[in-house]
């Protein structure tokens, strides 16, 4: 295992390796990259397996081939080089040869998930004008009611309309790939900020070199590893990690088309030997709901564990210790850079309790303070990317639209972080999450990390709710275990919880039992949703007559 410092000091953080990296980077094609390159060994690339129990495997050879009569389909639709090609598929073969097509002919894939509905497809089809649109028949009936829309070749399609298979069984395999720069855009990705609709994001093929750098560095991918991302190919994690990862290593990846629960998810690990496995906390949170159903049949499995999508509470790193004799490490990046601080299965470094880790080789992430000012350990700020010093940081901004996150020399995140002593890095909370009450500045992770602590809590969002007397004070909504009822003696004992495991000022002083909390299809949490709802309330008491009181 290679020292976290050393890889660290096998990159020259100058302008002139910036220069020589994306130099050499002028003849690439994500095809040959991720399928072409490995084939003549007969090396298995995709693990398919589904809801009903059916499985499949795919050489890359047999993905080289189908990719390649795809791509002459799509040539044939007028599809060339630079050209969008939009993605609304499950997670089957169909998705990947999809993508890989689309990159032979040197397009850009852009990915619609599935959850999506008509209005946010509409949204990313008019942003992208995507000439060809893949589906299945499942989401074909969203396409309907959309004002303008591509072409569209759909898997198992009715009656006239174009047909996945028939189409590719019909085309040729004589495909030459399409070489662009390392500049040029192999993915169009969406993301959502904290205003406005989603913004749309070209990731260069250059970062490719990055993608390859996490899956060695942070995730630890071996040779003789099983591998299963649990992420959808729909969303940042899964397509950079999922799919063009593992790939690009030549490294067989898996798909499950079904609903995640604890039982395909035994299933898939035990059948497949999965033994590298990366997901999200709110994966992993309802596999630990489960508690030894889970546990028992897969103890001693897995090698390592990755989290990434929101910072890891320490009752789940605890849990998948004990439970499941593994370590499981926090991670952190954006749809806009990729992962970039990592606690790293791949590389030797004191791993702190709490910390999202260190800096990612081939980039340099440093706080900063309002002023722009490059912050010491111990004082919380923004974090940033110190894009002058971090060759293998690839974005260059939001596709035809205005920016205000580059500032200098610096890519501000939009994070507030906090620098610890031995350099590693922890998360505080959104810059519009950290709750200010009494004086204190305080980061929902904490508090909703303690609150998860307590055997009744299976899930807890934290915002500040506006007060007269404390500027906010901390409210946290709860979801309960099963076996656990809402009460006030309950209320009561959840919050001496936390005061106990933090400290006096950052406990609950109001808690809410709900049945779910807000989150993106990703599964990120929303508190901007429960935080604004809590200041509607409040503009909704104050507007009531005196005689009316306060709504519960």
């Amino acid at each position: 295992m290679r020292d976290h410092a050393q890889a660290l000091a096998a990159f020259d953080y100058t302008k002139a390796t910036t220069a020589a990296l994306q130099g050499s980077l002028q003849a690439l094609n994500a095809c040959i990259e991720c399928c072409d390159r490995y084939t003549g060994a007969e090396r298995v690339a995709l693990h398919c397996e589904d809801r009903d129990g059916r499985s499949a495997r795919y050489t890359f050879e047999q993905l080289q081939a189908m990719s390649a009569r795809l791509a002459n389909v799509l040539k044939g639709q007028g599809v060339g080089p630079g050209d969008r090609v939009a993605g609304l598929l499950p997670r089957t073969v169909e998705l990947l040869v999809t993508i890989l097509a689309t990159w032979r002919v040197g397009a850009v894939y852009q990915p619609l998930f599935t959850a999506f509905g008509p209005k946010a497809i509409e949204h990313r089809l008019a942003q992208s004008q995507a000439k060809v649109l893949v589906t299945n028949r499942d989401n074909r009936g969203k396409l309907d009611t959309l004002v303008a829309c591509p072409s569209v070749i759909t898997v198992g399609a009715v009656g006239h309309e174009a047909d996945f298979h028939r189409l590719v069984d019909a085309a040729s395999e004589d495909c030459a790939p399409v070489m662009r720069s390392g500049d040029d855009p192999f993915l169009l990705m969406f993301t959502s900020g904290t205003t406005g609709p989603a913004k749309p994001l070209e990731v260069p093929l250059r970062a490719l070199v990055a993608f390859k750098g996490y899956m060695c560095d942070a995730i630890d991918l071996r040779p003789e590893d099983s591998f299963w991302n649990l992420a959808d190919p729909g969303w940042a994690y899964g397509l950079y990690y999922a799919v063009t990862g593992p790939l690009s290593l030549g490294h067989a990846t898996t798909f499950y088309d079904g609903p995640f629960d604890v039982d395909s998810c035994i299933h898939v690990i035990t059948r497949l030997g999965i033994t590298n496995l990366a997901g999200s906390p709110t994966a992993y949170r309802l596999l630990i709901a489960a508690g030894s159903t889970f546990s028992a049949p897969l103890k001693g499995r897995l090698r390592v564990v990755s989290s990434a999508g929101e910072p890891l509470n320490p009752e789940v790193i605890r849990w998948f210790a004990d439970e499941l004799q593994v370590t499981i490490h926090d991670h952190y990046g954006q749809t806009e850079l990729g992962m970039v601080l990592c606690n790293h299965h791949g590389l030797a470094h004191p791993v702190r309790p709490g910390s999202a880790g260190f800096a990612v080789p081939g980039h340099r992430v440093v706080v900063l303070d309002e002023a722009g000012e490059e912050l010491p350990p111990g004082q919380p700020g923004i974090l940033a990317i110190d894009r002058e010093r971090s060759p293998l940081c690839w974005f260059a901004g939001y596709h035809q639209l205005p920016t205000k996150a580059f500032v200098g020399r610096y890519y501000l995140s939009g994070d507030t972080v906090e620098a610890n002593d031995d350099g590693s890095i922890s998360f505080v909370g959104r810059s519009d999450d950290v709750i200010t009450t009494s004086g204190y500045r305080v980061g929902p992770f904490d508090v909703e990390s303690a609150l998860i602590e307590h055997p009744a809590v299976i899930e807890a969002a934290v915002v500040g709710k506006p007060d007269p007397q404390r500027t906010e004070l901390i409210k946290a909504f709860v979801v309960l275990a099963a076996d656990y009822s809402p009460s006030a003696q309950l209320e009561e004992a959840l919050r001496q919880h936390v005061r106990q495991r933090l400290y006096a000022h950052a406990y609950p002083r109001e808690i809410e039992f709900v049945d779910e909390l807000p989150k993106t299809p990703s599964g990120k949490l929303q508190r901007f949703i429960l935080r604004n709802q809590e200041i509607a309330r409040q503009h909704a008491a104050q507007s009531l007559p005196a005689c009316q009181g306060t709504p519960r």
